[in-house]
């Protein structure tokens, strides 16, 4: 299965515990247990979601201190949640470039989204791209 698409499956997960406030790994859990009506989760949608929960603090913190004007508990359900797939992406899996995790955020953004938040999600990803670069030796 495509990372696009499990990335999505990652984002109504994220998004349903979100809304819910439910802790995400035991909705993961009852995901992985019963699918319901869909199909499983896609192995890389479980890493995201662990990924995002088990690193929450530092994502929400990295994207508040590279946000201008809004807070990660002001912004919509969604855009956060897609913030937060990216940023863990960017931040914790050297296996996906930076543009990639971007693209895909913004992907994302353009279908679920209202208008401005594509250009908001670009901005501040970039600014985590940039306050994550390692300095060199």
């Amino acid at each position: 299965m495509a990372r696009s698409t499990a990335r999505k499956r990652a984002l109504n997960t994220l998004y349903e515990a979100d809304e819910k406030g439910q802790d995400i790994l035991s909705l993961l859990e009852e995901r992985i247990a019963v699918p319901g009506a869909q199909t499983p989760l896609p192995e890389y949608a479980i890493e995201i979601i662990r990924g995002v929960a088990e690193h929450r603090r530092d994502i929400d913190e990295k994207l508040d201190e590279c946000s201008t004007g809004w807070k990660i508990s002001r912004m919509g359900v969604v855009d956060r949640n897609i913030l937060r797939i990216a940023a863990w992406e960017i931040m914790y899996n050297d296996e996906v470039p930076d543009r990639v995790a971007i693209d895909e955020a913004l992907g994302l953004a353009k279908t679920l989204c209202d208008g401005e938040s594509p250009a908001f999600i670009h901005g501040l990803l970039s600014a985590v791209c940039t306050a994550h670069e390692k300095p060199l030796d």
